[in-house]
């Protein structure tokens, strides 16, 4: 079966089959409760194992963007998980789709999710604390 073919695969696993191909490939399996989370990892093991990982030069990239503020490009989609509900929000020229209406930034959705005033990037994980 090829990589693909395996992580395709995962897509109608129980969270305890989830767990059993973990050992089976890589040894103990992650104690997440998540079925979600665990299929996503275990998929990421599976493709990198046969192709590989993140080269040393996007990893440096991917930082630097994190540290200028995390700027994203138009395109993007950055995602959170708040409170067991994902939240998905797209980067836009001049601003951000969210919950089918344009916004300005991400701290007004930030504040919308949370219902507490938040800085956006810091809420999305795209700015250190």
């Amino acid at each position: 079966m090829s990589p693909d073919e395996a992580a395709e695969a995962l897509e109608t696993m129980s969270l305890q089959e989830l767990r059993q191909e973990w050992r089976t490939r890589f040894g103990a399996p992650p104690t997440l409760r998540s079925a979600e989370l665990v299929r996503r990892s275990l998929a990421w093991l599976i493709q990198t194992s046969a192709f590989g990982g993140i080269d040393q030069t996007l990893r440096r990239q991917l930082r630097g963007q994190a540290a200028r503020g995390g700027e994203v490009s138009d395109g993007a989609r950055i995602i959170r998980e708040w409170q067991g509900q994902r939240h998905e929000v797209e980067k836009v020229e001049g601003g951000y789709l969210y919950a089918g209406r344009r916004w300005k930034s991400l701290s007004g959705i930030a504040t919308a999710i949370s219902g507490t005033q938040r800085n956006g990037p810091k809420f999305f994980g795209l700015r250190e604390s």
